[in-house]
């Protein structure tokens, strides 16, 4: 990575059935380049991770609630994936705010696998670009979206990636991205 993200705080919205790797491989990654991450969810304590949806992989501890959250006091957002927990957060007003007021304020926004459809709930994918998960690509198009079957998307202020196939260029490329603040339009492969 040629870019740091030393003093860049990153926000991660999780909740219970988030797909244990979609928040480790990033998070990883982000805290390698120098940034510190906060895990914020809609609950506090801890966040059931899974693998494959199905089996249980672990928890992760909630730094804070999304409820209490600032959109001013983060850098970035990242969305991880998993059925389940997009599932949860599309239906709370206040992860749903948040991410609405996160790609509004311009701050880059990265969502991986179902992760997309807290920005369907937000309504900010209207005309955009972007890739998810197959099963979910008939929601993007239904609002808006113009879906393109990549590893990973730029569009503006927006990344998007597939599924944890894709991990090694979402992350290279949250990690530039962030760094950089970057808002020009991509289409990686």
């Amino acid at each position: 990575m040629t870019e740091t993200l030393q003093g860049k705080r990153i926000a991660i919205l999780a909740a219970d059935g988030v797909e244990r790797v979609e928040l480790e491989k990033p998070r990883e990654a982000l805290e390698q380049a120098g940034a510190q991450t906060e895990v914020l969810s809609i609950h506090d304590g801890e966040i059931q991770a899974r693998e494959n949806d199905l089996d249980a992989a672990g928890t992760f501890t909630v730094d804070g609630l999304v409820a209490d959250a600032s959109v001013g006091d983060y850098d970035a957002l990242l969305l991880p994936g998993g059925t389940v927990n997009p599932d949860q957060l599309r239906v709370d007003k206040d992860a749903v705010s948040f991410v609405r007021d996160f790609v509004e304020s311009g701050k880059p926004v990265a969502a991986i696998c179902h992760g997309p459809w807290t920005l369907i709930e937000a309504g900010v994918v209207e005309g955009r670009t972007l890739t998810s998960f197959p099963s979910i690509r008939t929601d993007l198009r239904n609002a808006g979206a113009d879906v393109v079957d990549q590893d990973v998307v730029v569009d503006g202020n927006l990344i998007t990636s597939r599924s944890p196939d894709d991990l090694p260029a979402f992350c290279d490329t949250i990690s530039a991205k962030f760094a950089s603040n970057s808002n020009q339009e991509e289409v990686m492969s």
